[in-house]
């Protein structure tokens, strides 16, 4: 299985990716380039089989990690995968004010 990779968000040592299977969002992966150690989280959100979860490590190594970082000797690619459902989105206007009764911004 391949997946649509999208990212969302880049600095200088780190990218955001949202993983897509067709048109339902299924990840999150973020991945951080160190000198020598390339670390990335991935939060799984719905469940994988093993075969699913290597071939999206894999496809995340190939398509993101050594096409962008070529020439780069990494000692590690080290990974953490998780499983979990978003529970909020929230951003900075979201949080201007008081709660409400109920304890919602």
């Amino acid at each position: 299985m391949t997946f649509r990779l999208t990212r969302v968000f880049r600095t200088e040592t780190s990218e955001i990716y949202l993983v897509w299977d067709d048109e339902t969002r299924v990840a999150q992966a973020d991945l951080h380039y160190g000198p020598d150690l390339i670390h990335g989280t991935v939060v799984l959100e719905r469940d994988f089989t093993d075969e699913e979860v290597d071939g999206l490590l894999k496809q995340l190594d190939r398509d993101v990690v050594s096409s962008y970082l070529q020439d780069f000797e990494r000692e590690n690619f080290f990974v953490s995968v998780f499983r979990g459902d978003e529970i909020l989105t929230t951003s900075d206007e979201d949080l201007e004010g008081e709660p409400d009764d109920d304890g919602d911004w």
